[in-house]
């Protein structure tokens, strides 16, 4: 770290900065830089950028000017200084990526780009519980960690600056330095930039505070440190430590405020407010100076730290331990090799400062921060593996996506989502009510996948617009699952059951398991209580809604099924006695029997029709062609419970019937089929309608009906209804 004091680390630019100061930077560098990619570059933002000016009145070109010249004292590359000139010109001016891409290349072109997105989003004023996963978004969208140091520099820069700006503007960018990019910086171990960028910020957000401790801090001046500097090198030099670099510095501002504000501690406590940096050539160097510093000044106990044989989690090494000489004033030394120093000062930049190749053409980073996965193979078996790694794991998981609403909030979602489950991460209301969806103002399907950095509208429809059942198989989150779930669950309770029941009754045709009109109660009453249900209408609703999944309860399907069928099997006699009516019904060989008609056929005067003899239920009535009775009277044991009925002359008025109705969706519709019955004057019992797919609507109507000449009037009525499609009998 540079010898700095306070005041001249808080001062502002006076003086703006020029291309040829610039220059003058790069070749005093000593790196190779590409200077013919660089003035072209320079080239084209001024002429881009013209007469715009900055809100403090200077050219507009001095702010890329200056963003430029940190990432020089950083030693970025030559492709990041060209970026860092042009960064704005693709937001501001009429100047594309694309027309970059053509004259710099895909990697300049991808740097600016990169940027320019990042510049887009607007984080002021975001809440505490946001501030991380905008932190995660920011790494995760810099496909090149360049991109990101860039946009540090550029802060940065808008931060020395910032008093141009109106004051509520400053507090806000302040506050968003604070919560975002200072953070990143840590995290990307630029310790210069983090420290100046939250001292800064510190000036807008309490500048009460910040004066306070500058005067405290410049009250003991640099002349203790000096002193100090003097004395170390001169004792070192005595023992055999000719070549040793002696640098100090005073703790930021914003590290004292934590301590005194938050810690709650005094200015006298806190002992790393000053430190001595000693920089030597080797590791067995610095641990001899580590004693002889001991000798020296009485340390103070607990405040030694062993950073060289157990690096923190970021990479950094050093020995730091706090002393205090006969002043009494407490100081801390840092001891350390010129390579952990430069991991030190410039994190992940020193990858380019120090590499061979300034250009960046030989030595590329192979994946996105493949630093931080670098850095996760070294810290795997270290035993001091803290939080920051864990961190760093979790910036770098694929797992993860954020995306944005239109008014800035941050919805974090697992990878492979997409907008039906950000839209209930937002509310339970707006997933239900959700029509459609646009990202980055295109619309999209309902199955597009998030991707981070998406800024997502969520488009509604009115209130008592509900989510389609389709959506189960869409969306990624449980979340989502159980809100589309909950809705089916409170608001559709006969369509509910009505699905569960034609899904089921699917179920036992694919496995071709046939019942009954008698078996079909007692089975699915048994399977009711199998599946912890209080009644088959709760058990259909609960599959209807995607509560109870039919593929789970296959297997108590099966040992239901089993069950049934083994104790139907058991023989039953049947005594035949003179034919008697019972219900309108002539069951010969049974004397005044109980009638019941078969649900599965519902039988009418009229059609030829067949008894089977229940166990304590009397007869079942079916027409004769019913698939659950041919296949029943395929089994041998049923053979003998089969018995021949017919309708009795006198039989009684009126049979039930239930009509299924398909037709094209409009208003009235309803009224108008209801009408044509009542025209007929044929009662009716039910009557249910429900919207089904491409603009039509099913109808289920049970009615009144003595025969099945009746039956076929009626049904020949109602297809005369307008826009009625299909009349079929259940």
């Amino acid at each position: 770290m540079e010898n700095t004091n306070v005041q001249e680390a808080t001062q502002e630019v006076k003086m703006p900065i020029t291309y040829d100061d610039l220059k003058q930077s790069l070749i005093d560098s000593g790196r190779p830089y590409d200077f013919d990619m660089i003035d072209r570059a320079y080239a084209l933002a001024e002429k881009a950028h013209g007469a715009q000016r900055r809100r403090s009145g200077e050219p507009y070109i001095c702010h890329p000017l200056s963003v430029a010249q940190i990432l020089v004292e950083l030693g970025m590359d030559s492709e990041s200084i060209a970026a860092a000139l042009m960064h704005d010109v693709a937001e501001d001016t009429p100047v594309t990526v694309a027309e970059i891409k053509q004259k710099f290349g895909p990697e300049v072109a991808l740097l600016v780009d990169g940027v320019t997105k990042l510049t887009q989003i607007k984080f002021s004023n975001v809440e505490d519980r946001q501030a991380e996963n905008l932190r995660k978004m920011l790494l995760a969208m810099s496909q090149d960690v360049r991109v990101m140091i860039i946009k540090l520099c550029d802060r940065l820069h808008n931060m020395r600056t910032g008093d141009a700006w109106p004051e509520q503007k400053r507090r806000d960018k302040a506050l968003e330095t604070m919560e975002v990019y200072a953070p990143i910086a840590h995290r990307l171990g630029i310790s210069n930039i983090k420290e100046e960028l939250e001292d800064r910020s510190l000036h807008y957000l309490d500048p009460v505070g910040y004066e306070t401790i500058r005067d405290l801090l410049n009250k003991h001046g640099d002349e203790f440190l000096h002193q100090v500097c003097h004395t170390i090198a001169k004792h070192l030099a005595e023992n055999g430590i000719q070549k040793a670099t002696i640098r100090h510095r005073v703790k930021s501002i914003y590290g004292i405020y934590r301590k005194m504000y938050i810690q709650n501690k005094d200015f006298e406590e806190i002992y790393d407010i000053y430190a001595v940096r000693i920089i030597l050539d080797n590791v067995a160097e610095c641990y001899t100076a580590l004693g002889l510093i001991h000798d020296m000044y009485h340390p103070l106990p607990n405040r030694f730290k062993d950073y060289i044989s157990t690096p923190k989690p970021n990479g950094y090494q050093s020995l730091h331990t706090t002393v205090i000489g006969r002043e009494a004033i407490p100081f801390e030394v840092q001891i350390r090799t010129w390579d952990m120093d430069r991991m030190a000062e410039y994190g992940i930049a020193a990858h380019w400062k120090y590499k061979a190749g300034i250009t960046g053409s030989s030595d590329k980073l192979d994946e996105r921060l493949a630093w931080v996965r670098q850095l996760l193979e070294s810290q795997r078996s270290s035993a001091d593996a803290t939080d920051l790694l864990s961190d760093i794991k979790s910036d770098l998981l694929p797992e993860e996506v954020f995306a944005f609403t239109p008014r800035g909030d941050v919805i974090n979602l697992p990878a492979g989502a997409t907008v039906i489950d950000f839209a209930y991460a937002i509310h339970s209301a707006v997933g239900n009510r959700m029509i459609g969806a646009k990202v980055n103002n295109r619309i999209v399907p309902i199955d597009h996948k998030v991707q981070t950095g998406e800024i997502i509208e969520i488009i509604t429809g009115p209130e008592n617009r509900g989510p389609s059942r389709d959506w189960l198989n869409i969306v990624k989150t449980s979340e989502a699952k159980n809100k589309i779930r909950n809705w089916f669950k409170k608001e559709r309770r006969e369509e509910n059951i009505q699905e569960g029941r034609d899904a089921l009754e699917r179920e036992l045709r694919r496995n071709l398991m046939t019942l009954t009109e008698e078996q079909h109660d007692l089975f699915m009453e048994a399977l009711a209580r199998r599946n912890r249900c209080n009644s088959v209408e709760e058990m259909y609703a609960a599959i209807g809604y995607g509560g109870l999944q039919i593929s789970r309860m296959l297997p108590k399907l099966k040992e239901e099924y089993t069950k049934l069928q083994t104790v139907e099997s058991k023989p039953v006699t049947v005594q035949l006695k003179r034919m008697h009516s019972s219900d309108g019904v002539v069951v010969e060989g049974i004397d005044n029997c109980p009638i019941k008609f078969a649900k599965c056929c519902s039988p009418l005067p009229g059609d030829e029709i067949v008894g089977f003899v229940t166990r304590g239920f009397g007869v079942s009535i079916h027409k004769r062609d019913c698939a659950n009775a041919r296949e029943s009277m395929r089994h041998p044991e049923n053979a003998d419970r089969w018995v021949r009925a017919y309708w009795d002359d006198e039989a009684r008025e009126n049979y039930k019937a239930t009509l299924d109705i398909v037709c094209m969706d409009r208003p009235n519709l309803v009224s108008d089929v209801a009408l044509a019955l009542g025209d007929m004057r044929v009662p009716i019992y039910s009557l249910t309608a429900r919207a089904a797919e491409q603009g039509r609507a099913r109808m289920s109507v049970t009615v009144g009906i003595t025969n099945t000449e009746h039956l076929n009037s009626v049904v020949a009525r109602l297809k005369k209804v307008k826009d009625v499609v299909s009349v079929t009998r259940n």
